[in-house]
């Protein structure tokens, strides 16, 4: 294994896709849920513990070999938003390319083939780090840390908030990232024996009808 091709996997700079979309941070900016640091924080805080803790699960569960096409169909049961679904699908295809390029394998090459318009982004991540060595931990810490790095990102561009503040927001959240990765891992082991069904089903309704309104919006600056 090699630690450090989680740093190419969790780099901003990785080709996936990610830049397009602010995971709700746009529509939460212009219902004004957030206005500056604090109010990132805790948007953040609240999709780590929903939509952090469901991708970071689904990811360290494909590194543990569960069945691509069962975690798929996992994700979509817990994506409730045809728009959300439609951007997990669109990023997971993105992806797919990068980590295809990146680090070859047949087994990515058969999902690819088995989902043309790509699996959703977090069983596509988790088989991204299994091809390249790492362990389910270190796709649950990628996955968590997206979930909160993506909004953080998108606002410092929205509101053109200081990117120190972004980051300090960031940096406060990372004692329950250490949490939720665990907790991903832990029920992704359960996955084993139990199925599907042992993921987690943290839900954000929030996020899920922000989503359905953005997508209508005539002009956005992200996809989602």
């Amino acid at each position: 294994m090699s630690r450090a091709a989680l740093l190419v996997l969790a780099d901003g700079r990785f080709p996936a896709g990610g830049h397009a979309h602010s995971g709700g941070a746009e529509a939460a900016v212009k219902a004004g849920r957030i206005t500056g640091a604090e109010g990132l924080e805790s948007f953040c805080r609240g999709r780590l513990h929903t939509t952090g803790l469901v991708s970071a699960a689904l990811a360290a569960a494909a590194v543990l070999g569960a069945d691509p096409r069962q975690l798929d169909e996992a994700a979509d049961a817990r994506t409730p938003s045809p728009a959300l679904r439609a951007a997990g699908r669109k990023l997971g295809r993105q992806l797919m390319r990068a980590a295809r390029a990146t680090w070859p394998s047949y087994e990515l090459d058969a999902v690819a083939r088995e989902f043309p318009k790509g699996a959703h982004q977090p069983v596509v991540l988790g088989l991204a780090a299994r091809a390249a060595g790492l362990e389910p931990l270190d796709a649950a810490y990628c996955a968590a840390y997206e979930s909160v790095s993506g909004p953080a990102s998108a606002t410092v561009r929205l509101l053109s908030l200081d990117p120190f503040d972004a980051t300090g927001a960031l940096a406060r959240l990372a004692p329950e990232l250490d949490r939720v990765a665990d907790q991903a891992v832990e029920a992704a082991r359960r996955v084993v024996d139990e199925g599907t069904d042992a993921l987690p089903a943290a839900s954000a309704p929030l996020l899920e009808i922000a989503a359905e309104l953005h997508a209508a919006w005539p002009v956005r600056l992200f996809a989602s």
